[in-house]
């Protein structure tokens, strides 16, 4: 996995002409027998571009190709040693989970998928199957078999980020190469002295940087610096938002020493994200609880409350804050989401506003903190919906007009426009726009039920300032 332009095609192609030539043992006749498939999600790209690599290193002169479906492929040279290298190649066009039956009836020694994120994982499921098949034990087997595959970065909600990210099989290896240029906070690039291909590229790193001007932010993360993330048709809400500086591959830790700090959205899909606050005011994000269709109090019974007594026992809420529409009641029982929360034993206040620019530029502050040379926002990989929202999910909708590109004024109401909203009142309410608010009014006291349940005692009220934090 990659940017584009870095060698992944080409170093795939090689890998199969390894087996071919130098990997695979021959059999008593002196014959190195191989048998890939080479594998594109449509064909019209397995045509105009991963067939073209592959000739790129395997002219006609060397391996004809028969352009009949199914195409295919035939090499059969002497080598120095005096062995003959016969290799098959049959290209298929597979996009569908149906597809995989085109893999069934064949007895391979290899495959290799091309830009498999564009792929099903029934395809590679089949795939893994059809390998180590040829040629057959009688002629003693393959030496090496394998499923091949590469990729620019896909969603983090891929197949692929499941497998390398969290599960990591012991029979698959994982590659990520580096990324061609760096950004710094300040917005400046710089290029990476350990990215590769940049010597083949006719114009070094003057190729990636060309690519800067008029793409979007989440374009130039995953085909610039290759990491996780998805092309949207849109504008991402927060462009000061950096993965690498602003995401945790692990754990954030909960400090022991410190209150937490709870932020709410409401509707018929209630979410909350809990963090804390640093004394040098560096707001980290432990995790976020998100619901589907769920009424408020049944979250609170079965989601919430739980993982805080499970999860985060012995700690205790400084802070609850979430949407002033809260406030109002309900039509059916007359009761306010803030009035259910109360009833659950976690007393919330309201954010200051609901105007759309204060919420963002409470959380952009904090994107734009440093601390000591460190960021000044930090989640924790227990918050994903908030994570793909920062990366693109949460987004200005693009007004589909002529002439230049224009967006709506507020960002799409989806399945991450709720967590951040949630993230947008908890920023206001620990964030400039709340300090005088934190002045004139004690913070939320939970010396009752639920700092009962956390703690087992009563902790009585927290400090009024903000410094306190």
């Amino acid at each position: 996995m990659g940017p584009i332009g870095s060698g992944k095609s080409v170093a795939c192609v090689e890998e199969l002409k390894r087996l071919a030539i130098t990997v695979q043992k021959p059999n008593p006749e002196g014959v190195r027998k191989t048998r890939f498939a080479v594998v594109r999600n449509t064909y019209p790209e397995l045509r105009s571009t991963t067939i073209k690599t592959f000739q790129d290193w395997f002219p006609p002169s060397l391996c004809k190709i028969t352009w009949e479906k199914p195409i295919t492929g035939v090499m059969k040279v002497q080598l120095a040693d005096g062995t003959i290298a016969d290799m098959e190649v049959f290209f298929l066009a597979l996009d569908k989970d149906d597809d995989v039956k085109k893999l069934l009836s064949m007895e391979l020694t290899a495959i290799w998928i091309n830009e498999f994120r564009e792929v099903p994982k029934s395809i590679v499921d089949g795939g893994t199957g059809r390998v180590g098949r040829y040629p057959p034990k009688r002629e003693g087997g393959p030496t090496r078999s394998c499923v091949l595959m590469d990729t620019n970065p896909p969603d983090d909600d891929h197949w692929y980020y499941q497998l390398a990210e969290v599960d990591r099989p012991d029979n698959w290896a994982f590659f990520q190469q580096p990324p061609a240029l760096f950004q710094a906070l300040d917005g400046s690039w710089s290029e990476n002295p350990k990215a590769e291909n940049i010597r083949h590229l006719p114009d070094g790193y003057d190729y990636y940087k060309r690519q800067l001007g008029g793409k979007s932010r989440q374009w130039i993360r995953v085909y610039v610096e290759g990491q996780y993330g998805t092309i949207l048709d849109g504008r991402p809400v927060y462009h000061e938002f950096r993965d690498e500086t602003h995401y945790s591959t692990d754990l954030v830790l909960a400090d022991e020493k410190l209150p937490l700090l709870l932020g709410w959205d409401f509707g018929l899909t209630p979410c909350v994200i809990i963090g804390q606050l640093t004394p040098r005011g560096k707001l980290q994000l432990l995790a976020e609880l998100v619901s589907e269709r769920m009424g408020l109090k049944q979250f609170i019974q079965l989601i919430v409350k739980p993982f805080l007594a499970n999860e985060l026992s012995g700690f205790y809420i400084g802070l609850s804050c979430a949407d002033p529409a809260g406030s109002a009641a309900a039509q059916t029982d007359q009761q306010s989401c803030m009035e259910v929360l109360a009833d659950e034993g976690i007393d919330t206040i309201p954010a200051p506003t609901n105007a759309l620019e204060p919420r963002l530029s409470a959380v952009r502050d904090f994107l734009c903190r440093l601390i000591d040379g460190e960021p000044g926002f930090v989640m924790s990989k227990q918050c994903p919906v908030l994570r793909k929202g920062f990366n693109g999910g949460y987004r200005f909708e693009r007004i589909k007009v002529s002439g230049d590109e224009r967006y709506r004024d507020k960002p799409c109401k989806n399945r991450y426009s709720h967590i951040h909203d949630a993230l947008q009142y908890l920023c206001l309410a620990v964030g400039r726009e709340y300090e005088t608010v934190l002045e004139s009014r004690r913070l939320v006291s939970l010396g009752d039920s639920i700092n009962e349940e956390l703690t087992g005692g009563d902790l009585g009220y927290i400090p009024t300032s903000s410094a306190g934090y």
